[in-house]
């Protein structure tokens, strides 16, 4: 069965690359936008709302804090493997910081953000589903 990622590689021949050279920042940005579309997708899939109230629910969801708070569920059942990718997502040096979070949040984020990247890029969603579900939990949605 062919994936839409599949599909995007063969439509703009994009060749796949070995998943160690990526730094863990790169991980990190592909994995906040990957983030970002998983929740507002069951947001939207959910029901018809105000843009607002879907902005502020994701809003709510996708903040570092909530972020942290994710990896603080979800860690104890990592592989040795994403485990390893989250803390090389956790202790990169950003040049930025997210306006209202705090050190520690910010960095277990960027981690979480790692990993969800790692994920999508060897286009392992059933794992990526998973995770999420664990760490956000069905009464958050």
């Amino acid at each position: 069965m062919e994936t839409n990622l599949m599909k995007l590689k063969e439509a703009f021949h994009l060749k796949d690359q070995d998943m160690r050279s990526y730094s863990p920042l790169t991980l990190a940005y592909i994995g906040d936008g990957v983030y970002e579309l998983i929740i507002r997708t069951i947001l939207v899939k959910k029901g018809n709302c105000p843009v607002n109230q879907l902005h502020k629910k994701a809003s709510s969801l996708v903040k570092a804090s909530a972020q942290s708070a994710i990896i603080d569920n979800i860690e104890s059942e990592l592989t040795e493997e994403e485990h390893a990718v989250y803390k090389r997502g956790r202790n990169a040096h950003s040049p930025t910081m997210a306006k209202h979070a705090t050190m520690a949040d910010y960095r277990r984020a960027t981690g979480f953000e790692a990993l969800m990247g790692y994920l999508y890029l060897k286009e392992d969603y059933d794992r990526m589903i998973t995770l999420v579900r664990k760490g956000i939990g069905e009464d958050k949605l």
